[in-house]
């Protein structure tokens, strides 16, 4: 199977063209950005107010919640109330559960997401051996469900997202083929069938997960899969990491996520989903669309065969190597004048020279941002992965090195680091660079800093490839390594703080999302290695807390349910003593431990 023509050029996927209102997906068209208002469907005032907000500052297609036939109604008087205000961003219902509510919204808006987890089912979490029989008959309610919006879509020039979520998977799918990317492509694929049986094309794919890694796999295999359907299944994708938090936490596994696929030409239109107010996604997602991605020498001439690369792009696995030692930074997190890289070690952060002395005064202040090992003493081995005589070089050593590629060669980075793994014996590890143009502009936005950083390492790093990383495109030393160790948190490479799954606020939502985030965070931050999923309501929670260790879901209004896992243990709590029954569940579980109190020096 194969995701993208090539794992070192990039070649954006040929796809056909989706309308939704005035503005066309996928085909030669810009990579489309897009968000979500958070306010309840039934205030028309504030959701004309919010799409209005998302519009001016350059969204150019609207999600509006629609849990129920009454907001679904509702829809109409928004859309009419845009419209005569100016404001043409073509609306988005959101479905979830509810067939009625969706053919509802269809009469109002330019397009509809369902969910295909959830569309026509109700999650009971039963364990049931479906006979072949038994599936089928299940495929034919599903079938007498969907069709006739697909109908009514077809008929009055509507588009359509078929958007799985790993959260949501049906339990049909969940005893078939697990929580897993193929159980997400299958799930999806069920309804585009039926779509494509009604001679109905006008829709979209997303494959969305907290989890960088699932999404960029579950993405990969869905283009895999449709490739090998034929070539008119050439649908536009919308991309997403979905629950990816706020501040720079959910930037980074927003950029990891969406920055990778983009990468290997996989995109159309995206969501950058944050805990935050929505026009504050609209930034980052169009500095993401805009990344000129074909950028850099070609590695290999033309018509010479492509060295095969040394990961599987569907199956998550962290490159082989063996295990070295190199002198270490002295500090507080080591207790020997040494550091190991390699083989089964988590991945180091590495610092140059200079920016070392700019900051060796307060190294110790610096907390869990602690550099490891010093570039320049580390005896790193800088090569060119094209250049033949210096392969051989260090595959014939003895003696396995730290290796990475030399700055300035006018290569992509991520395909510089993808044949270097690819040439190089497994016996090395492999330092990673975000950029192979060092930045010294004190004046970088450090957004862009952070997005070119993450989308670079973050591939790499769910790629499997990786054993140390150097951060060159952030000029400050502070600010460089508080990125590195953030980067590697949100690849799930190296936990070293609280890790934490909140989604962006809909009008599902059934409390105030980012204050109750903050509290939350200021609770537990302390909590090494511990995860906690925050959601606003049901429709994802149980399904995008199955990595998570606790979870906080809105249950009803001002009332709270806890989750261990997926399993719901605590229901019905006032959210006004939520937070603190939550560090209960965690201490009743072993996970507790008390924040270190400051000592005055």
């Amino acid at each position: 199977m194969q995701h993208c023509s090539s794992l070192y050029h990039y070649r954006r996927r040929a796809t056909r063209v989706v309308h939704v209102g005035n503005v066309a997906i996928g085909g030669d068209n810009p990579i489309r950005v897009q968000s979500m208002i958070t306010c309840d469907t039934m205030d028309t005032e504030a959701s004309i107010r919010q799409t209005m907000d998302l519009a001016a500052v350059g969204c150019e297609i609207v999600r509006i919640t629609a849990p129920t036939v009454k907001d679904a109604a509702n829809l109409q008087h928004i859309v009419a109330g845009l419209r005569a205000r100016g404001c043409n961003v073509p609306i988005v219902a959101d479905i979830h559960f509810k067939p009625e509510a969706a053919m509802e919204a269809a009469k109002w808006v330019e397009k509809i997401r369902v969910n295909p987890g959830n569309y026509a089912d109700s999650k009971k979490f039963k364990i049931v051996e479906y006979t072949d029989g038994q599936y089928a008959a299940e495929l034919e309610r599903i079938r007498e469900r969907f069709s006739p919006l697909v109908k009514f879509c077809k008929e009055h020039g509507r588009a359509m997202r078929i958007g799985t979520n790993h959260g949501s998977l049906s339990d049909r799918i969940m005893n078939r083929y697990g929580d897993t990317p193929l159980g997400m492509v299958e799930s999806a694929l069920e309804f585009a069938r039926i779509a494509r049986e009604l001679d109905y094309h006008e829709f979209v794919f997303s494959m969305k997960s907290s989890n960088p890694k699932v999404m960029i796999e579950a993405y990969r295999l869905l283009v895999a899969r449709l490739a090998e359907e034929g070539p008119d299944w050439n649908y536009p994708i919308h991309l997403g990491v979905t629950e990816a938090g706020d501040g720079e936490d959910g930037r980074i596994k927003s950029a990891i996520g969406i920055g990778s696929l983009l990468n290997d030409g996989i995109g159309d239109t995206i969501r950058v989903s944050l805990t935050e107010d929505s026009v504050h996604e609209i930034p980052v997602a169009k500095a993401l669309a805009g990344v000129k991605h074909h950028i850099g020498a070609a590695l290999f001439a033309p018509g010479a065969a492509e060295t095969p690369v040394s990961f599987d792009p569907f199956t998550y696995r962290h490159r082989e190597s063996l295990r070295i030692k190199i002198p270490a930074v002295p500090n507080d997190k080591h207790n020997s004048i040494t550091v190991g890289i390699g083989d089964e070690e988590v991945p180091r952060v590495a610092i140059r020279q200079g920016k070392f002395d700019l900051i060796a005064h307060k190294v110790r202040s610096l907390g869990d941002f602690q550099p490891d090992f010093i570039y320049e003493l580390s005896g790193v081995v800088e090569i060119d992965p094209r250049e033949d005589s210096a392969i051989a070089e260090i595959n014939d050593a003895d003696e396995p090195h730290l290796v990475t590629v030399k700055d300035g060669l006018a290569i992509s980075t991520v395909a510089a680091f993808r044949l270097l793994a690819a040439r190089l014996t497994a016996k090395h590890p492999i330092l990673l660079k975000d950029t192979l143009t060092p930045s010294h502009d004190a004046q970088r936005p450090f957004l862009d800093a952070l997005l070119e950083s993450s989308a670079n390492i973050g591939s790499l790093l769910c790629d499997g490839i990786g054993d140390a990383i150097l951060i060159q495109g952030e000029e400050a030393p502070g600010q460089s390594l508080r990125l590195a160790f953030n980067i590697l948190q949100a690849a799930g490479a190296r936990i070293f703080k609280t890790d934490y799954v909140a989604c962006p606020s809909c009008g599902r939502t059934l409390f105030d999302l980012q204050s109750t985030t903050a509290k939350i965070k200021a609770s537990t931050l302390h909590l090494k290695g511990v995860k906690i999923a925050i959601m606003g309501c049901i429709v994802n929670g149980p399904g995008e807390m199955a990595d998570a260790d606790f979870g906080y879901v809105g249950g009803a209004p001002g009332k709270v349910n806890l989750y261990v896992g997926k399993q719901a243990v605590k229901f019905n709590i006032p959210e006004a003593e939520a937070v603190d029954r939550l560090k209960d569940l965690i201490r009743e579980h072993g996970k507790w431990v008390e924040p270190a109190v400051a000592v005055a020096t």
